[in-house]
């Protein structure tokens, strides 16, 4: 017997109930990030290596999918080489390409690349599959969609404003209830300057931003272990555990940071996108949270992240400032702020708190009925004309039992169904039965068409 297939794990199928989910959530986030003047692009699913390396932190690194090389990728490795199996050594000789991380980096070197063609400021929207070589976990996958928007070439922190809007808005549409936490590095870097750690900011932030997950003792730990003295980590508490109002929060922290000019001026940073978004309407609490630290390195101002309140899963939105991102491909100078909506997890808050609309999961609408070739053939152009009045219509393809069609009909929770015989045919109508109660009359299809 053979073996049954199998995908890889942290990978998923989703079938046709499935896709019609995840298209409504497509689609809405589409929907407004339209509204918001954003374009769409698409770049390959592969990037060079030497786009993605040190983009991302040594961790972001070593979770990057490389691409073995076509051909004979062994030609250029030695024996003595293969003898020694260093790993990272090999990965340079064996591949030139790796499956893409997030959708920023390649969107930065997409900017590089067609930087001639484009109107800056650019806002453009990416809705594609991302790849990490991750251990797969609960609401952790190894494949999985990101839904990033992205403005380039503006300084403005109106960009930041209108990002956390739409946040709001998109989340408020799904009806999922959320905190967006926002924080800004600036002020990370002023906190590094201030206990006397300038040199240790990356290390810093890649350890409190896990301090959800591993609690304070052993982000403590991590820090010590990262060379930071005790002395620096005693004045850190106070700061990682912070509480009040965001403006007694920002108060406390200018205090702080009172001589560090870059602290203050995240703090600047902050006030102001905190201060405009108090008029604008927003649905979902705004939290400032300095143990918000995003441990990708690119991030230079402010930074956000959204939870979902009523369901236990991690992140379900991300992005940030990265000022010096395009540098890195030999375009100083060009700033860019973005947020990421991570579709897979949302899909599953959705699942879990069951809040998709029912007409954004229902398939086919009206079934006609197959009696055989001259039935079909009267049937054709009224199935035609449904289509035409946007209605989701099949017909039966064989001429099979009736019972058969039936339990098809149900199978697919199809509405309503059409059936024509002699009768029918002599009076140029159709028997319509609503499926939910059973009902049938005999219609025009103009009525028909009206009815559903």
């Amino acid at each position: 017997m053979a073996n049954k297939p199998s995908i890889p794990k942290g990978t998923r199928d989703f079938g046709p109930e499935e896709m019609a989910k995840r298209n409504y959530i497509f689609d809405t986030i589409k929907r407004v990030y339209a509204l918001y003047g954003f374009q769409q692009i698409e770049t390959p699913a592969m990037e060079t290596l030497q786009t993605l390396m040190g983009k991302y932190g040594e961790e972001g690194d070593k979770l990057l999918f490389k691409i073995l090389n076509s051909g004979d990728y062994l030609k250029s490795v030695s024996d003595d080489e293969l003898k020694e199996r260093n790993t990272l050594k090999m990965q340079t000789k064996l591949c030139e390409k790796g499956l893409r991380y997030d959708l920023t980096v390649p969107f930065a070197r997409y900017v590089v690349m067609h930087r001639e063609e484009l109107q800056l400021p650019f806002k453009r929207y990416q809705i594609q599959p991302v790849w990490r070589a991750d251990r797969p976990q609960k609401g952790r996958y190894r494949e999985f969609y990101q839904c990033d928007a992205d403005v380039v070439g503006s300084d403005s922190l109106l960009n930041e404003v209108e990002l956390m809007q739409i946040i709001d808005t998109i989340f408020t549409e799904f009806g999922i209830r959320v905190q967006i936490k926002i924080n800004n590095r600036k002020i990370l870097t002023g906190i590094a300057e201030v206990i006397g750690e300038k040199d240790k900011i990356v290390d810093i932030t890649v350890a409190i931003d896990k301090l959800d997950k591993i609690g304070l003792d052993n982000v403590n730990e991590e820090l010590r272990g990262n060379g930071i003295s005790d002395e620096a980590i005693e004045k850190l508490q106070p700061i990682i555990k912070l509480e009040g109002t965001n403006e007694e929060k920002l108060d406390v922290i200018a205090e702080v940071l009172k001589e560090s000019e870059t602290g203050l001026k995240g703090v600047e940073e902050t006030r102001f996108i905190l201060d405009t978004l108090k008029n604008s309407g927003l649905k979902n609490e705004i939290q400032l949270d300095l143990t918000l630290a995003r441990g990708l390195n690119y991030y230079t101002g402010a930074i956000f992240e959204v939870k979902a309140l009523d369901v236990q899963i991690g992140s379900i939105t991300g992005g940030g400032r990265y000022d010096n991102l395009t540098g890195i491909f030999g375009m100083p100078g060009i700033s860019g702020v973005g947020i990421s909506f991570g579709a897979d997890r949302i899909y599953d808050v959705l699942n879990t708190l069951d809040l998709y609309p029912k007409e954004s999961v229902q398939g086919t609408q009206l079934l006609f009925i197959n009696f055989g070739e001259k039935e079909t053939a009267y049937c054709l152009p009224i199935v035609a004309a449904a289509r035409k009045a946007g209605i989701r219509t099949e017909i039966f393809p064989d001429k099979a039992k009736m019972k058969k069609q039936m339990s098809y009909a149900n199978a697919k929770n199809i509405g309503f169904v059409a059936l024509a015989g002699e009768t029918e045919m002599q009076e140029g109508k159709i028997t319509l039965k609503n499926m939910s109660t059973g009902e049938q009359e005999l219609v025009s299809p103009e009525e028909m068409i009206n009815r559903i």
